[in-house]
């Protein structure tokens, strides 16, 4: 199966970001995250619902195991 990973925006190589607009934020979308961070190893995600006037109640973030990987930089 050759399909096209379309994620949104990639920062730093490292932070897998979706942008939605959407009333209600579905585990399908949560799932969606998860799923390109892993297939691009990436260690974070976050997940930002712009339906939502609050910007901060409206961003999830996420970590996975490569994020252990992470270099210190204290």
């Amino acid at each position: 199966m050759d399909t096209e990973l379309r994620l949104d925006l990639l920062i730093n190589d490292c932070v897998v970001v979706e942008l939605k607009a959407i009333e209600h934020i579905l585990p399908v979308l949560e799932a969606q995250v998860l799923t390109y961070m892993k297939l691009l190893k990436k260690p974070q995600g976050l997940l930002i619902n712009f339906f939502n006037n609050n910007i901060s109640k409206s961003m999830k973030p996420f970590v996975n195991e490569y994020f252990m990987l992470l270099p210190d930089t204290l």
